[in-house]
């Protein structure tokens, strides 16, 4: 650290920084590996590689410090800058594979309840991996590991945006149905309404022809009462209880004459 203050304060910025996101990376694994909730680890993780993402973007800002800084440093001085590049680059690899072993045992702890010897396996054949590379190696691993981590952000944030365009069409959807079911509703309370009113008139010409049917009943009883009246009158016309209808004369009687000329 003093030895970096005194090449360039901005370098020796740059290391603290740097010191400290390893050392909160140091706690957040050991934090994680108490942690049983599934949805805790995953937030935790996220942290993680939200800080591990910061910490590449300051190596890479320490190293292109020590690129401009090379043509005025003796070769001692910037041998010793690679080095603590290097070795900045090779712990934030570390923390990378061991941020994909616990991704990877939680998605197969989601999956199957089962799996839980492999990962120390696979945390070693990382070691053995990462201790067989050389520096370039490892800081290009260390660069695909976290542009793989940026994708798969990236696809989960256009999972995100078209999970939100599927919400929006169905809601459309939706709201179209529901105004054509209110355009239904209304449709049936005209029929009905419709219906309403030619019961009514229904109703209406039935009085009328009930109406109809008395007025006529009563008319062909009166007129069978004359009828009856003009028989009895005919049959009987001595009988003075019947009355003349009038109109109708009753029969002229033959007159007898009192003298008879022969």
């Amino acid at each position: 650290m003093d030895r970096l203050s005194s090449i360039s304060d901005e370098l020796d910025e740059i290391n603290g920084q740097i010191t400290d996101i390893f050392r909160a990376l140091s706690n957040g694994f050991q934090k994680l590996e108490k942690i049983k909730d599934a949805n805790r680890q995953s937030r935790q993780l996220e942290e993680l590689t939200e800080k591990m993402r910061e910490c590449k973007r300051l190596i890479k800002e320490f190293d292109g410090e020590v690129k401009n800084m090379e043509s005025r440093n003796d070769p001692n001085t910037n041998k010793m800058l690679n080095e603590k590049k290097q070795s900045m680059v090779k712990e934030l690899n570390s923390y990378v594979a061991l941020k994909k072993q616990h991704q990877a045992n939680l998605e197969n702890n989601k999956r199957v309840d089962l799996f839980d010897g492999p990962s120390e396996g696979f945390g070693e054949d990382n070691g053995l991996l990462a201790s067989s590379m050389t520096n370039q190696q490892l800081m290009d691993n260390g660069n695909q590991m976290m542009d793989e981590t940026d994708q798969a952000i990236e696809r989960s944030k256009k999972v995100v945006h078209e999970t939100i365009n599927v919400g929006t069409e169905t809601a459309a959807a939706l709201k179209a149905q529901t105004e054509q079911m209110n355009r239904i509703v209304n449709e049936l309370d005209s029929i009905h309404f419709s219906i309403k009113k030619a019961s009514q008139l229904v109703k209406e010409i039935g009085r009328q022809v009930a109406t109809d049917k008395c007025i006529m009943a009563l008319l062909f009883l009166i007129v069978v009462g004359v009828i009856a009246i003009i028989i009895v009158k005919l049959v009987n016309p001595n009988n003075k209880d019947i009355r003349d209808i009038p109109g109708l004369a009753p029969p002229a009687q033959t007159r007898r004459l009192l003298w008879n000329p022969s």
